[in-house]
């Protein structure tokens, strides 16, 4: 008989502390952020606002660019709790729609913390708030591919999406807040998605209820049912998979 696991020790003092004072500096970080941009955010000024250190800054997130990824993660998943999540048993289209007008509502309140996560150019991995921005995304998109309403492969659709939408938001970004006008973004919104879906399911045999659909869509519906069909090997899905996504991207 295996010994009994020991119980998880109780968190140290120190370890405490560490938490505290890394909370503490991003807490600061952010406010430099939305008060002066990131010209503001330096490790000199973000200690000396924080009354710390500057080593402290480096100890606890390696250098800069690991605090503003700390800062822009932070932001964006306290933006996100605040929200109500939209419902994923619904229509996937509204789904998408819901997703395009919280992020622009986002961007629009927290210009800074926007240009983080996708304008400013850092070399490296993507920071881990735009990674989390994509993952929902794909899956926004994943979903309408499953139901049946993409009608081009998955990965155009999100470069699209992302595309158009950061578009939108810079335009918008670039004028007064008084001359921001909203109707853009639900035009540019509205069009993005009659690029990418139809106006029914498409189902596998490549059919929806009156719609002549063609191959490619039907294509990327059953691309995306792939992983479900378990009467075949994982060679034949790999291969099937290959001939999906080549009629898909057709041209």
């Amino acid at each position: 008989m295996s010994a009994a696991a020991e119980p998880a020790a109780e968190p140290t003092e120190e370890l405490t502390g560490r938490g505290q004072t890394r909370a503490h500096l991003v807490e600061v970080a952010i406010r430099l952020l939305a008060e002066g941009g990131r010209d503001a955010v330096t490790t000199r000024a973000v200690a000396a606002a924080a009354g710390v250190q500057a080593p402290t800054i480096y100890r606890l997130f390696g250098d800069k660019g690991g605090l503003l990824d700390a800062v822009a993660e932070h932001g964006y998943a306290t933006y996100l709790a605040g929200k109500q999540a939209s419902d994923l048993d619904g229509d996937p289209v509204a789904g998408l729609r819901a997703g395009w007008d919280l992020t622009v509502e986002f961007a629009l309140a927290n210009p800074a913390l926007y240009a983080l996560m996708w304008v400013d150019p850092r070399p490296g991995p993507m920071p881990p708030a735009a990674e989390v921005g994509f993952r929902i995304l794909r899956e926004r998109v994943a979903r309408l591919a499953r139901a049946g309403r993409l009608r081009v492969p998955e990965g155009h659709a999100v470069q699209l999406i992302h595309a158009a939408g950061t578009g939108t938001v810079m335009s918008l970004l670039a004028l007064p807040a008084e001359q921001r006008d909203l109707a853009v973004s639900r035009i540019a919104r509205e069009a993005c998605l009659a690029a990418i879906t139809t106006d029914a399911p498409v189902h596998a045999d490549g059919g929806g209820p009156g719609d002549d659909v063609g191959p490619v869509a039907a294509a990327v519906t059953l691309r995306a049912a792939l992983p479900q069909l378990g009467s075949l090997s994982d060679a034949e899905r790999t291969l099937l998979g290959e001939w999906l996504d080549r009629i898909a991207g057709a041209r």
